[in-house]
């Protein structure tokens, strides 16, 4: 266990207080490891590093859990944020754990970041990735034909904006997969102006700004979502959140708007890991999401402890 100035261990606020600044500018270290220690030992096999592209940032860890499962698991993507310019997968494991810990299949995937790459760079990335984890879901026994996509910040705006804009996965070359569900936390969905000038950067030039907007392509057949957000968060405002559910209910798509009143930008994504579980309940209302999305037989068979 890490320690404190004193030698000693961490105490459990002094966790959570680290956890709450996991996705703050600096991202200390010191709240990844504190994040991820616990996470090491879960019961799941994690294989890292997997090659998806040419890129040096194309790889992806997959985590597995170990119970059998008589029905194929659910498959979920999860991409980290980091304002499109920063963040690794590796920070993230706490995330691939707990979802194992639910019994799915977790592929957490690296991508390329500004100014390396501008928009549609990384949703290219994004497309690839998922690609690669839906031809490759029932190696490692998971449903290649319901994949949820999942994020937090940007990762969240990505997995969004590859939801429902189709021309990400048909330039992969692959058939345009059917996703089960659409996760996000805290993320930005309807940040039009963009006034900052990196963010200016990274979707310009101006008449390219729409296209960055996954509110812009909300359509009647887009999958259901979970949208997860604090109301505290600064970072993205929570009318992204409250915008993006409406525009889809409003298209009849099924939608669920979770709204935590105490909790910041890092809170939603930091509540999975063990340390600080108890702050929200982002787990548990994943957990919910899937259940409530998945074919009749799964849901069956894991009231009946078989999955």
């Amino acid at each position: 266990m890490p320690a404190d100035r004193s030698g000693g261990p961490l105490s459990r606020r002094t966790l959570l207080v680290q956890l709450c600044a996991l996705v703050s500018a600096a991202c200390s270290k010191a709240a990844f490891l504190a994040a991820n220690v616990p996470a090491a030992f879960g019961p799941y096999k994690r294989r890292a590093n997997i090659r998806y592209g040419t890129d040096a940032r194309h790889r992806l860890d997959v985590y597995v859990p170990d119970k059998p499962a008589a029905a194929p698991r659910p498959l979920i993507v999860f991409w980290h944020g980091g304002r499109w310019s920063f963040g690794d997968k590796a920070e993230y494991r706490f995330v691939g754990a707990a979802l194992a810990e639910l019994g799915y299949v977790t592929v957490v995937p690296n991508y390329r970041h500004f100014p390396e790459v501008l928009m549609p760079g990384f949703m290219d990335d994004a497309a690839q990735a998922a690609a690669w984890a839906i031809a490759h879901a029932a190696d490692f026994g998971a449903d290649p034909n319901r994949p949820y996509l999942m994020g937090h910040s940007a990762g969240a705006h990505m997995a969004a904006l590859l939801s429902l804009d189709s021309r990400y996965f048909a330039a992969t070359g692959r058939p345009v997969p059917r996703i089960a569900g659409l996760i996000g936390l805290s993320g930005p969905y309807d940040f039009l102006p963009l006034r900052e000038p990196d963010v200016q950067a990274i979707f310009g030039p101006p008449p390219l700004y729409a296209d960055s907007q996954p509110i812009n392509f909300v359509r009647p057949d887009a999958p259901p979502a979970l949208l997860v957000h604090g109301l505290k968060d600064t970072q993205v405002w929570p009318k992204n959140s409250r915008n993006f559910a409406t525009a889809l209910s409003a298209q009849g798509v099924a939608v669920t708007l979770k709204l935590y009143p105490k909790l910041s930008h890092a809170d939603t994504v930091a509540a999975l890991s063990a340390p600080a579980r108890g702050r929200a309940r982002t787990l548990a209302d994943i957990e919910a999401f899937v259940n409530a999305t998945r074919p009749q037989a799964a849901l069956e068979t894991a009231a009946a402890g078989i999955a």
